[in-house]
């Protein structure tokens, strides 16, 4: 995964310096659509106050998107991606050090209001919709390992999720550099008890597309 942020930032760094003499294609009244792919560093909020210090997780987050204009500086961008999440958390329980790891794997359908007060940038935000389509757990502690691991397993968590997302896009001709944060709006849980702690996924998303 960091070599695929490393070969994102150097794509970014020479197609700048390719770019740096020429006007950007402007794309803003076209109707495109793109592919992209890159990294998401997730973590975790809202907790309800619960004893565990969470760390972030990177994940892949790869899909298409695509620009409906409404107008020269205002659009409409839907986008369906494959998107990992999750977190790693660290803790005690019964007097014994614990780790914990939750990967989540979601389809993400962002709605989004693009406004493009130039050819080069695009501003975004809207809300999102996020299906949970995997969930693995690792949970590892010297006393209660096997039963635990087995609750966690077994909980029917909530897999339909609002969430918010917004960022940019840097458009350099058919080539799309994005940076986007986001959150959910409800937490993990159904009915508002659950033996893992309660949370919201939170994330930074960095991709590069091609739009055609």
């Amino acid at each position: 995964m960091k070599k695929l942020i490393l070969a994102i930032a150097a794509a970014t760094f020479m197609v700048n310096m390719s770019s740096a003499q020429e006007e950007p294609i402007d794309l803003r009244e076209n109707l495109t659509f793109g592919v992209k792919v890159g990294a998401n560093l997730s973590n975790v909020y809202d907790t309800k106050g619960e004893d565990f210090n969470a760390d972030a997780k990177l994940g892949l987050a790869t899909g298409v998107f695509l620009g409906i204009p409404l107008g020269k500086y205002l659009g409409i961008q839907p986008e369906l991606l494959y998107s990992q999440k999750g977190f790693k958390a660290t803790g005690r329980l019964l007097g014994s050090d614990y780790e914990f790891n939750r990967n989540t794997s979601y389809l993400d359908v962002p709605l989004l209001i693009a406004l493009k007060p130039s050819s080069m940038l695009t501003i975004l935000a809207g809300p999102q919709y996020s299906f949970l389509l995997k969930e693995k757990n690792d949970f590892k502690n010297k006393v209660l390992s096997g039963g635990l691991q087995n609750e966690f397993d077994n909980e029917d968590l909530r897999k339909n999720t609002l969430c918010l997302t917004g960022g940019l896009d840097i458009n350099l001709d058919n080539l799309v550099i994005s940076g986007r944060a986001g959150w959910d709006l409800k937490e993990n849980n159904k009915n508002g008890t659950s033996t893992t702690p309660r949370y919201k996924n939170v994330w930074l998303q960095a991709t590069i597309g091609f739009r055609f």
